[in-house]
């Protein structure tokens, strides 16, 4: 979520920043939402003083036996606006936060601005392509032909875009999710970890997923938690809300889950962060 202060400073950059990515945002209405909020914090805040300063005063004149009755009133019926205002602050605070988490990161400045894949600039390659003397055929008509993968089945048992992988194709699977664990943790200093397959909404909307991909998610009722996506999500919200001290960074976990998606790929994928 982008900084408050910067939009309050800088709306320019910011929209500047959005048409780069071919976005844009009502950022009038949140900069005018914002302002409402402030506006109301402050003048509740005034009028708290105010019933502060007249509880003084009625505990005076009721101690020195005087009539606080009038007072009394005028202070209930204070109370009373200071809730409605309060109701509105949260009311404002909760459609400022909901536009916020609409708002995508800014591109770096060194982001050229283009409108198709073709504006993007070459920064480095490695390697060169493998050339066949073949024709080569895509996973899912070698993976039929050889008997490895089933997507018939797979639709009976669940429904379109998911795969059964059978014999060498499950053995193959399960090789590919070992090979990468053990690369990372063994080579690269990674630790591995077995996160939860269930998490919250505050993990998703921790690392993007909600509230853009809502409708690609798996949710799981009652209790509101949703089937990860990708083992991105728990891996990144380990550390959430932490403080880390610097002699114990840089940290690296790998792991493996299914990644759970209204769209899913051709077969599991195996998610490293």
């Amino acid at each position: 979520m982008l900084d408050i202060h910067l939009l309050r400073e800088n709306p320019d950059a910011v929209a500047a920043g959005l048409g780069k990515r071919g976005q844009t945002a009502q950022l009038e209405q949140l900069l005018a939402l914002d302002g409402k909020r402030r506006a109301l914090l402050t003048e509740v805040e005034a009028l708290k003083r105010h019933r502060n300063e007249a509880s003084k005063t009625i505990g005076k004149m009721m101690k020195d036996g005087g009539d606080a009755t009038a007072l009394r009133n005028e202070m209930k019926s204070l109370g009373e606006k200071v809730a409605s205002i309060e109701a509105e602050v949260t009311e404002t605070e909760t459609a400022l936060q909901e536009m916020m988490k609409l708002l995508p990161n800014l591109p770096h400045e060194s982001v050229p601005a283009g409108t198709s894949a073709e504006d993007n600039p070459v920064i480095r390659t490695w390697g060169a392509p493998r050339k066949f003397d073949f024709t080569p055929q895509a996973h899912w008509d070698l993976g039929t032909a050889l008997g490895i993968l089933d997507f018939e089945r797979a639709a009976k048992i669940t429904g379109a875009r998911f795969a059964l992988l059978t014999g060498a194709g499950a053995t193959l699977e399960r090789a590919l999710i070992n090979f990468m664990l053990d690369l990372h943790t063994r080579e690269h200093g990674y630790t591995e970890v077995l996160p939860p397959f269930l998490v919250n909404a505050t993990s998703l909307y921790g690392t993007g997923q909600l509230p853009k991909f809502e409708e690609d998610l798996f949710k799981v009722e009652p209790g509101g938690y949703y089937l990860v996506p990708t083992a991105e999500v728990p891996v990144t919200n380990i550390h959430a809300g932490e403080i880390l001290e610097a002699e114990r960074l840089p940290i690296a976990y790998c792991a493996y889950t299914p990644c759970f998606a209204a769209k899913p790929a051709a077969t599991a994928r195996t998610c490293a962060a």
